[in-house]
Formats: structure tokens, sequence, C-alpha cells
């Protein structure tokens, strides 16, 4: 299993190629390929690439799904014998973003391809080690 750890809106995420994640809003249309090069950490059929901060010539590639708002988080603030109340909400704006592929010194390690090729042949060994 490849993974690589990035750094995108001020938080540090665990992504997998294949998979998408709920980020900070980024600049990109839907459908849009979007290129993160700040990568942390890469960790490939066993082998951990550390960054110092950053890992030299490496990207994640991903796709823009859609741009949403994320749930309602409540702010309330009272002064106690004061009768003073002010309640208010905040929607974070979110973009979901489809992992692409993981790339390390102009090579792919992981591919959406690769994963779904990974997930089809594993039910199938499953299936043949039952019987």
């Amino acid at each position: 299993m490849t993974y690589a750890i990035i750094e995108t809106g001020g938080k540090q995420l665990r992504v997998e190629p294949g998979r998408f994640y709920d980020i900070e809003l980024l600049s990109a249309q839907p459908d849009e390929q979007v290129s993160i090069e700040s990568v942390l950490l890469v960790q490939h059929n066993g082998e951990v690439t550390i960054g110092q901060p950053l890992i030299a010539g490496a990207k994640v590639e991903g796709t823009v799904m859609r741009h949403l708002r994320g749930r309602k988080v409540l702010v309330y603030k009272m002064k106690p014998k004061k009768k003073t109340r002010k309640k208010r909400g905040h929607r974070q704006e979110i973009t979901r973003l489809m992992i692409n592929s993981i790339t390390l010194n102009g090579s792919v390690l992981a591919s959406e391809a690769n994963s779904q090729v990974d997930s089809e042949a594993t039910p199938e060994v499953a299936q043949e080690s039952a019987e």
C-alpha cells in the first residue's frame, strides 16, 4: 500500500490514490487537475522517504470533484449576569479532491488505476483460499 502525507490549507493529511478527501478551499474549478508539491512523507512497499521538511521531486496529483460547505459550527458567547448573548454560525468552504497519483522523482509510485487493480485482485484470492 502506497500513501503520502501532504500539507494543504495549514493541515497535514494522509492520502492514498483512488480515494477522495475534503480539504480547505482550492482556487480550481471542478474536473480540473491539481498538483500538490508540499509532500512531507511517502511510503511505498515498505520504503519510507521523509522530507526535511519537504521531499524534493515528490508530487501528489488529484482532480477537483466539487466545492461544498462543511457542517455548521455554532459559536455562542455569553457574559453571565449581564444579559449579553451572541449566537453565530459558521460553515467552512471545502473542496472535495480525488487523488489520482503519487509521484517521486518523475516516476509514478501509485496511481488510481493501480489501486483499483489491487482491490479487485484481493477478493479473488480470498475466494480461492476459502475453497
